[in-house]
């Protein structure tokens, strides 16, 4: 009986931490997968890291958004700021698709808005995240028209390959609407998400500039963004309109270039 004892404790002080905080119902088997092959277990984030309160130790079954604020506090704090979170931030109930005035899945009505709404708590698939979430309500016609889209068909082609995460080569709804910003000075490959989900859509100018020119030219973005055929339709074509302005200010930067001298 000692002998089984002791090897008993020789096993579990062999166990790593991460290994021996994981949950040992056979029931939580998928969850388990999922977080093994998830951004958090490569970070070494383990189930106490989120289900145990620091101080007293004790058990959280569902962890919240404060919870998430301990790692991401920038996207927590830009996500209280816009529509998804503002409700949150004024401590009303969470928004609902339902209490929102563009068209939305019926299926979504009574979904809470919180951070676990678009992240599976235990995959944390960013891809999911970056579309499929954001489609599982919006049911307006600049959303219904994304996967016929080019930004949504390039898209598509990267889930396919079976990627982890986006590789910030294809557009998503998340690339426009939450996007991604380099942290500080010197510290290249760290980013934040900016959550507010309003933040690029007034003025449009932001859009232009934070998102739009990184891979299209000034003229074409703004021709772009100012037609609301083309945001019905999600950018399906190249704009045919031309803003009056950016006409005027190309006509004028013509008319400088062709003076002598000027170059």
């Amino acid at each position: 009986m000692m002998l089984l004892i002791l090897l008993g404790s020789m096993a579990f002080l062999l166990l790593s931490q991460t290994q021996a905080e994981e949950p040992v119902d056979p029931a939580w088997d998928q969850i388990v997968q999922d977080w093994r092959n998830s951004a958090h277990a490569q970070a070494e984030i383990n189930c106490s890291s989120c289900h145990q309160n620091d101080q007293t130790q004790s058990f959280i079954p569902h962890p919240g958004g404060e919870s998430c604020r301990s790692c991401h506090e920038q996207e927590m704090e830009t996500f209280l700021l816009g529509k998804h979170g503002i409700r949150l931030l004024e401590g009303q109930s969470p928004l609902t698709p339902a209490m929102a005035k563009l068209p939305m899945k019926e299926s979504s009505h009574s979904l809470e808005l919180s951070c676990q709404s678009c992240h599976q708590a235990h995959s944390v698939n960013t891809l999911t995240a970056a579309a499929d979430s954001c489609l599982g309500c919006h049911n307006d016609t600049h959303s219904l028209n994304y996967w016929d889209s080019p930004h949504g068909i390039q898209f598509a082609r990267e889930i396919e390959q079976g990627l982890p995460r986006p590789s910030g080569n294809a557009v998503s709804c998340a690339t426009c609407h939450l996007p991604r910003y380099e942290e500080g000075q010197g510290k290249q490959g760290e980013v934040f998400v900016n959550h507010n989900n309003t933040y690029t859509l007034k003025p449009q100018d932001r859009m232009v500039k934070d998102v739009c020119m990184h891979c299209h030219g000034m003229e074409f973005s703004y021709n772009s963004i100012f037609s609301d055929e083309l945001i019905d339709n999600n950018f399906s074509q190249a704009p045919e309109q031309e803003l009056e302005t950016l006409a005027m200010a190309r006509t004028q930067r013509q008319i400088r270039e062709s003076r002598p001298g000027s170059k």
